[in-house]
């Protein structure tokens, strides 16, 4: 038989192995896990299919969609690639106008919107969007008085597909046949940091590429379970849940409700799983204050043997036996504390857990070693398919993003920015070819070379180090340079910090800082002292709580050398917001943005004032728009520079 080439070519060779006879997918609906074999889904997939055709769905076209991730959502996404469509993944909170241009700039002719919230979004921007010929919805609730053509059911096109499969029985599997490895797969939109997104085009080999790498390291099991919640418009979630299902038959588990990701993790507990730098603080943060909270008899043994489990961590970093009496400690602890917490989250089979995006601080890694989570750096880009570096079981270091995962090469310019190249390298910007040119670098062996845009270095055992975006690395007057990533990162290791923006530049002689508390943590702890609050501002500028988060900054201020120490900071009276371009939709901040708006408050650290007068708008939940008026307060530290 020949070796298959694409997604959905996968996906029929594993229909025909293992038809009814095995649970490909489950999801949650009313409390209860329904479950649907790979019959189930071949026959889901090829009526939806068929009914694109029937539409009209030619080959190369593009395909908009946007929803919380369910088994109608993965259902679509296989059918259009089998189809020979391109899937547009688009985020859920995505506004109208953020929409229209990725739609408008895709040249997309067909939209899948799960429900009302998202179809009434399109219905707002259908003028700006006149090649979308069809909108597909697959839940219907709120749209049954709905009466525009330009809607239509996901039922309804699949009943197209009956009828298309009646008269050509065998058309799905020619169309899936006919399916190529440079065939176009997706296109991922950036999250557009800098300017408009940029779509990377990346074909099946690509996804298919990516998907074996990780199995190399991390072999995958038909017996596994992958919880999907990772939003789609993001490549992780091709990459590392809806291509491993149809590569190594990887059983797919949708949440109920995306407000009921964690406890259905708890429920599936998976094998593996990937959380973003800011879902793993918010674990840790959580853990935090749940031990904080917990009975006086558990606290006890909680510090009693987390110093044994930060031993046997350290062991496994340093590639040493560990003695009899930490194993016997840890065992002891694992069953008394760590098990237990484990299995709160859902990480109670845990073989393989990623981190990815920003960079997570070294110390919460060591954390979650310690608790027994088998926790990796993983590296890469949407350009390089998601894949790039990543940790191996033996060989995992704090400060690093791991060694080249296998097939990918990797090399720093001598300007010091992270070049890939290898099988996941993508094939370019959609209609962008000045980009394109910049981004990929053809040598003289004719291997195409992404350039990254992040600096790093690789140390002598083969393992990258990232430091932080090339444009984002701060020079300071002195001639120092620091990464502020770094030192977010590290900060946000406090359940009490939420965000962080560190700041510095040439005409600075010092590091300062712009934080925002986590309302919640920190109004937990300040209930449980009796300290009253009437709002985030009014929290976010008590004494108190100023001298709670200076000594987070004093902590992280002891693990960098002096020129690079955070001397000032101020706490924000707002929160960072996506909806006011202050952080895109994956929440990585957008640090030009932030430096103009409020610089006032920045060069009231550098002018060491000890405070200064912030006027701001703010929007209220129910819609309206009001200002908020206090005094920020400046914070000077002592860092023995």
């Amino acid at each position: 038989m020949t070796e298959p080439q694409t997604v959905p070519q996968y996906f029929l060779q594993k229909v025909r192995h293992y038809g009814r006879n095995k649970v490909a997918l489950r999801q949650k609906e009313f409390g209860i896990w329904r479950e649907f074999t790979w019959q189930d889904s071949y026959e889901q997939v090829q009526s939806f299919s068929l009914g694109l055709m029937a539409l009209g769905l030619q080959r190369g076209d593009h395909i908009c969609s946007v929803g919380d991730n369910d088994r109608q959502y993965y259902w679509a996404f296989m059918g259009l690639l089998a189809a020979g469509g391109v899937s547009v993944g688009l985020f859920t909170d995505a506004r109208p106008n953020e929409m229209a241009y990725v739609i408008d700039h895709s040249d997309a002719t067909f939209a899948l919107a799960k429900d009302q919230e998202q179809c009434d979004k399109l219905l707002e921007i259908k003028e700006q969007i006149p090649r979308l010929r069809q909108v597909i919805y697959w839940d219907d609730r709120g749209l049954w008085n709905y009466d525009d053509p330009w809607l239509m059911s996901f039922e309804a096109v699949q009943a197209l597909g009956r009828d298309l499969a009646a008269k050509e029985p065998d058309r799905f599997e020619k169309e899936v046949a006919l399916g190529r490895g440079d065939d176009l797969a997706v296109i991922c939109y950036t999250s557009g940091t800098t300017g408009l997104p940029k779509g990377a085009t990346l074909n099946q080999a690509n996804l298919l590429s990516a998907a074996g790498l990780y199995h190399q390291v991390d072999p995958r099991h038909d017996t596994d379970n992958h919880v999907s919640f990772l939003p789609l418009g993001w490549i992780a979630e091709p990459v590392l849940g809806f291509t491993p299902h149809v590569y190594s038959g990887v059983i797919l588990n949708f949440p109920e409700e995306p407000e009921t990701v964690r406890q259905n993790i708890r429920e599936i507990a998976p094998e593996n799983v990937l959380y973003n730098s800011r879902l793993w603080d918010n674990l840790l943060a959580d853990i935090q204050v749940r031990i904080n909270d917990s009975a006086w008899i558990n606290r006890q043994l909680y510090q009693l043997f987390l110093p044994a489990g930060y031993k046997m961590a350290d062991k496994k970093f340093s590639k040493e036996k560990p003695g009899l009496g930490l194993r016997l400690a840890y065992a002891l602890g694992d069953w008394l504390v760590f098990a237990p917490l484990r299995n709160q989250f859902g990480l109670s089979r845990i073989r393989a857990a990623y981190t990815a995006g920003s960079a997570l601080s070294p110390d919460a890694m060591r954390f979650f070693h310690a608790l027994g989570i088998n926790l990796k750096q993983i590296y890469g880009c949407t350009e390089a398919t998601g894949g790039t570096t990543i940790h191996r079981d033996d060989d995992i270091k704090f400060a690093s993003v791991g060694p080249a995962a296998p097939g990918v090469e990797l090399q720093v310019s001598e300007s010091g920015e992270i070049q890939i190249a290898g099988p996941t390298v993508f094939q370019g910007y959609y209609k962008n070819p000045e980009a394109t040119a910049k981004a990929i670098r053809v040598d003289e062996h004719g291997r195409r070379w992404f350039c990254s845009g992040d600096a790093g270095y690789i140390d002598e055992d083969g393992h990258l180090i990232y430091l932080d975006r090339v444009k984002d690395m701060i020079t300071l007057a002195n001639g120092e340079s620091f990464s502020p990533q770094f030192i977010e990162g590290r900060l946000k290791f406090s359940p009490y910090v939420r965000d962080v923006m560190a700041v510095g530049g040439p005409t600075r002689d010092h590091v300062t800082a712009l934080i925002t508390i986590d309302f919640d943590n920190v109004g937990h702890w300040a209930e449980k002292r009796g300290l009253g609050y009437t709002t985030f501002t009014d929290l976010s500028q008590k004494p108190e709580v100023y001298t709670l988060i200076q000594e987070a900054v004093n902590e992280v201020n002891k693990s960098l050398p002096p020129a690079a120490r955070v001397r000032r900071f101020v706490l924000m009276h707002k929160e960072f917001d996506a909806d006011e371009a202050e952080m895109t939709r994956t929440r990585k901040l957008r640090r030009g943005f932030l430096a103009d708006r409020y610089g006032d408050i920045i060069e009231a650290m550098y002018n060491d004032e000890p405070s200064i007068h912030v006027r701001a708008q703010v929007r209220y939940q129910d819609g309206r728009e009001g200002f908020v008026e206090t005094e920020v307060r400046v914070m000077s530290l002592s860092v023995g520079v």
